[in-house]
């Protein structure tokens, strides 16, 4: 199964060790699912972690964030997607998001993000909030 991870669910589970987003990545560890990224993505990540109003909240040190950057860079799968899309005006950033998931060929989306949400879905690609994909794990 391939997922592509909204950059919220990633910036929650290092907020949050104990909540939702941190679950789906400690699934991702122990190679549950492939998560897959793009370059834009990984920018945006990483643009966002030095938000203050992020920083001041994360429950983990600055080597630490580096660290888990670097493990994400490396293990997540990199697409490089070949087409722009246009499918959420009201904030074309979460176009990228979109992108990325087609590039990849990947079922899901998984997302805090309320404009991707409320696509709920984009073409075969399922887009689902953090507790919503766990309850899907957990299926048999």
């Amino acid at each position: 199964m391939i997922i592509v991870l909204d950059t919220n669910v990633i910036i929650s589970a290092l907020l949050s060790p104990s909540g939702p987003p941190a679950e789906i990545i400690n699934h991702w560890e122990a190679d549950q699912f492939e998560v897959v990224s793009s370059p834009a993505l990984l920018t945006e990540l990483e643009r966002a972690l030095q938000y203050p109003r992020v920083k001041k909240y994360l429950k983990t040190s600055p080597d630490e964030v580096a660290a888990f950057i670097t493990r994400f860079r490396t293990v997540a799968t990199a697409v490089e997607p070949q087409l722009s899309l246009e499918v959420i005006k009201e904030d074309p950033a979460d176009n990228r998001v979109l992108e990325c998931a087609v590039a990849a060929g990947a079922s899901y989306i998984v997302t805090g993000d309320d404009h991707l949400l409320g696509i709920k879905q984009y073409k075969e690609i399922i887009i689902l909030k953090p507790a919503e994909f766990l309850t899907l794990l957990d299926l048999p």
